[in-house]
């Protein structure tokens, strides 16, 4: 069994800042893709931003030059820097990994359990 646990979502002024972390625990042989998502109620998931183990990132383009991800990898830990942040960011984030068991063994993907942004314009 694979856990993510999110944290650092909260209510932040338009133009602010916020950090989010993912950490993932559990039976891990390796992470490979991991990644931000957003929802709003009603709406489709969509991807925010994702990094594969060796560093290579992916960004939509409302948040490109804003938001930037990283990762630690002996943590299996992801991260999100969200700057200028503007009120059309409000959403729950959901982090995502594709995490193996062992070696050579197929990837599963595990979902976090969602934080919710607010930003108040």
């Amino acid at each position: 069994q694979v856990q993510l646990v999110e944290s650092g979502g909260g209510l932040v002024q338009a133009g602010g800042s916020l950090r989010l972390s993912c950490a993932a625990s559990g039976n891990i042989y390796s992470t490979n893709a991991m990644g931000w998502y957003r929802q709003a109620p009603g709406k489709q998931r969509e991807l925010v931003a994702s990094i594969v183990s060796g560093g290579t990132t992916t960004y939509a383009d409302s948040v490109k030059g804003r938001f930037t991800i990283s990762r630690d990898n002996a943590k299996n830990t992801v991260y999100l820097e969200m700057n200028d942040l503007k009120a059309e960011d409000t959403d729950v984030y959901y982090c995502s990994a594709r995490v193996r068991w062992r070696v050579a063994g197929p990837e599963y993907k595990y979902w976090g359990q969602g934080t919710q942004v607010t930003v108040s314009s």
